[in-house]
């Protein structure tokens, strides 16, 4: 398993991804091949070693194609948050199938595919029922196939606690909806090591990918105001108000902060249930948020001091 592709490899999951794969590795031990759309927004990527960038469109049956041959595996990263349910079906649905298809002509029977805690054929959004379409059209072609479910992901350069961190750096308040809804965050480091360990060694088919704690959002809300210096009194929405704040923001320019599909999603309890392995079974035991929550968030910290608190849960 030493020459990989690795689809949504410049996100942030995927950039994590990456630094651990040449961490497992070595500088000279595997070759990565990450296509994007455009080489030049991650330079940063580009200066790993065994790192290629390929400027191309996932998209296109021939392109995907020709990246596959000669790979050991394919890791698949790629997914939105946000869009209509068209998207979803393109991002979620349409690409998996076609991976499923190049895999076969390709000849790479190895696939990890990182997918989403809660999705469901019966799931009440367009995300988590895209979401389980993508992992079946994987199923379905015989692959050797590992799929993992996090949580909501957080870290250094996360998009969800560093949001809200800055929301309540401007407001004096936070009117949230879906304030009730239950989250189990999982560290970046832990699903990138959950994939590296994927990889190297046997995995179960599913894998659910959580923190050892459980909260509410508007829990996580106060932690992120609490370590950022900002913490704000939070007004829990009614789910009237709540679906009327989130179509005010889906008008909006630029990526909606929330959308109607974003609370359908938190209708579905983002926890653990438990018939499923966990990171435990991969040999992993997840980091608590308490731990690294303060390392990115905090007045003055950032990523020098989160090498500290890698370098710790590497030696545990």
């Amino acid at each position: 398993m030493k020459n990989l592709l690795i689809l949504g490899g410049t996100g942030f999951v995927g950039s994590a991804l990456c630094e651990k794969l040449v961490e497992h590795f070595g500088a000279a031990g595997a070759r990565l091949t990450v296509p994007t759309r455009r080489a030049e927004r991650a330079k940063r990527l580009a200066m790993l070693p065994t790192v290629e960038l390929v400027e191309t469109d996932l998209h296109d049956d021939g392109r995907l194609t020709r990246l596959l041959f000669g790979r050991d595996a394919v890791i698949n990263l790629v997914a939105i948050l946000h869009g209509s349910a068209e998207e979803f079906e393109r991002v979620h649905v349409a690409l998996p199938q076609r991976l499923a298809r190049a895999c076969k002509v390709a000849g790479v029977p190895r696939v990890v595919h990182v997918s989403a805690l809660g999705a469901a054929a019966d799931a009440p959004s367009n995300y988590l029922r895209s979401k389980a379409a993508g992992e079946a059209a994987l199923r379905a072609a015989g692959l050797d196939l590992t799929v993992l479910r996090p949580s909501v992901i957080f870290g250094s350069g996360d998009r969800f606690l560093n949001l809200f961190a800055q929301l309540q750096a401007v407001f004096p308040l936070m009117p949230l909806a879906g304030a009730d809804a239950k989250f189990q965050p999982v560290w970046v480091e832990d699903v990138a090591a959950a994939i590296v360990r994927s990889l190297v060694s046997p995995a179960p088919e599913v894998v659910e990918c959580v923190g050892p704690h459980v909260y509410t959002l508007a829990e996580l809300v106060r932690l992120a105001g609490r370590w950022s210096g900002h913490e704000r009194p939070v007004l829990p929405l009614p789910d009237a108000l709540g679906r009327a704040q989130a179509a005010l923001l889906a008008l909006l320019p630029g990526t909606p902060l929330m959308s109607a599909d974003n609370l359908a999603s938190m209708r579905v309890p983002n926890v653990a249930g438990g018939s499923l392995p966990g990171l435990q079974a991969l040999g992993i035991t997840p980091a608590a948020l308490e731990a690294i929550g303060p390392s990115y968030l905090s007045p003055g910290r950032g990523p020098a001091r989160l090498d500290g608190f890698r370098a710790l849960a590497r030696r545990h």
